[in-house]
């Protein structure tokens, strides 16, 4: 049996984990939130008053590490309920430091390339294209500017009643683009045969639109079967 594959990579808050998920409700492809892995595994290294970029004690923590992610889309580690937890802002400061250690990256991968061997998917990350599916049915490349970026990423911060200075988000923006794209385990980078997809000026549902576009364009995917 075929399974198709949608990667769709990009720096932080570009609308990829939004696109990935209206995408795969469309197509009835599922839908694997890699970010959020990295997001837990960075919150699991602060629960263990684990310094983030501390390489030899990120694999230590592996070895206690147990996520679980529902299909309702909640995630669990180590049996509590973190689904939120990993949003804030102290989770997003630590989540590239912590996600850049060999060891850690290659168990994601592994856990992301057997879950695709079984299952229509659409996953978004910073390396999907390039190292987890570099032989996916369609590659996205999705950027936007910092502005744009920091913008929604404000926005949907204020709306789940967090407090934060907009200021502060851009500055963070600004500092994971630096370390995701300078890292020396699968950085940020497009993949040669990656279609850009700049969303500073689409709404969620033009991205969605174009997204899908694409990809039946490439493979020939009849949507009336989905």
């Amino acid at each position: 049996m075929k399974y198709y594959s949608i990667a769709i990579d990009g720096p932080a808050a570009s609308g990829k984990s939004t696109a990935g998920k209206g995408v795969s409700k469309r197509l009835n492809f599922v839908y694997l939130d890699t970010g959020s892995m990295y997001r837990a595994f960075a919150l699991h290294m602060m629960n263990l008053n684990y310094p983030c970029d501390d390489s030899a004690l990120a694999t230590i923590a592996l070895k206690s590490f147990k996520l679980d992610m529902k299909e309702d889309e909640s995630i669990f580690l180590n049996g509590t309920n973190i689904t939120k937890r990993i949003r804030e802002l102290d989770v997003s400061k630590n989540v590239s430091e912590a996600c850049k250690h060999k060891d850690v990256r290659e168990e994601m991968v592994k856990i992301q390339q057997e879950f695709a061997r079984s299952n229509n998917v659409v996953m978004d990350g910073r390396d999907i294209a390039t190292v987890v599916l570099p032989n996916a049915d369609l590659k996205i490349y999705q950027v936007a500017t910092v502005d744009a970026r920091a913008q929604r990423r404000y926005h949907e911060m204020l709306e789940k009643g967090d407090k934060v200075e907009y200021e502060d988000i851009v500055k963070d923006i600004e500092r994971r683009d630096y370390i995701d794209s300078t890292r020396e385990n699968s950085p940020l980078t497009k993949a040669s045969d990656a279609i850009v997809l700049d969303t500073s000026n689409l709404t969620i549902e033009e991205e969605i639109d174009k997204i899908i576009e694409l990809f039946v364009k490439k493979t020939g995917y009849k949507l009336e079967n989905k």
